[in-house]
């Protein structure tokens, strides 16, 4: 099992949140790479507006990843544009904060629907056209929240433990038709997301400051293109903020 998108003629990778934030950085990196772009979001006006800005390998379909039938388009469209997906990035995610007692199941239903089920829809639409490809490669964006618990954010926690799990099934399930699958696990970084959240949350961090997109999008690509023998492993990209507490050493 050796897909490697260096290795092929022509790639299409297919990124879900793409109109901001981590996704655009993702498209913006596998664009200037070459390959031909998807940029999926129900962002219209900012999916449209940054395919203009690239040039014609880059794409903007409408996708609401909790409608099967918007995937079904959406690859739909993707083929036409740029024949079958060589990859796909599952990066479109929402966040909720409150704590468990009192956050409405409306809204923990909303991000599960979302960053869950949206991730599970889209591993299976994209399978058929990436087996017409011949192979190729999915990262799921989970989060340092799907390798620890967060308080005030249990449903985002929730989702992107599952997507992690997810992820390790899907790469045994995929591995007959060279697809790998992988799972990036981003800490703090600076997007629309994060924009209200101030310097105190990075401060203990090894690298104390938050990360930028570009940097989550360099990893992405990375496994898409280069991780060729690793297929249901997760990466973490946190300044260092799960790596343990650090206690101050004395000497005598």
């Amino acid at each position: 099992m050796e897909p490697v998108m260096n290795e092929r003629d022509t790639f299409t990778v297919l990124v879900t949140g793409g109109a901001r934030g981590i996704g655009a950085a993702v498209v913006r990196a596998v664009h200037d790479a070459g390959p031909s772009v998807i940029i999926a979001d129900i962002l219209d006006e900012k999916g449209e507006q940054l395919a203009k800005e690239l040039d014609d390998r880059a794409h903007y379909v409408h996708l609401d990843v909790t409608s099967a039938e918007d995937w079904t388009d959406a690859i739909a469209v993707a083929e036409r544009m740029a024949g079958p997906l060589t990859s796909l990035v599952n990066n479109a995610g929402i966040l909720d904060i409150g704590p468990i007692e009192t956050q409405p199941a409306e809204n923990f239903r909303r991000i599960l629907d979302v960053n869950l089920f949206g991730t599970w829809l889209g591993m299976r639409a994209a399978l058929p056209s990436l087996r017409r490809s011949g192979g190729g490669s999915i990262v799921n964006l989970s989060s340092t929240a799907g390798m620890q618990g967060y308080a005030g954010i249990g449903a985002y926690v929730a989702s992107k433990w599952a997507i992690r799990g997810l992820t390790k099934t899907a790469a045994l399930e995929f591995a007959t038709d060279r697809v790998r699958v992988c799972s990036v696990h981003p800490g703090p970084i600076r997007t629309p997301m994060t924009a209200e959240m101030d310097d105190s949350v990075v401060a203990g961090q090894p690298i104390p400051r938050f990360g930028n997109p570009e940097e989550v999008a360099r990893m992405v690509y990375f496994l898409l293109t280069e991780a060729t023998y690793s297929t249901g492993s997760e990466f973490v990209i946190d300044g260092g903020a799960i790596a343990g507490t650090a206690l101050p050493l004395h000497t005598t």
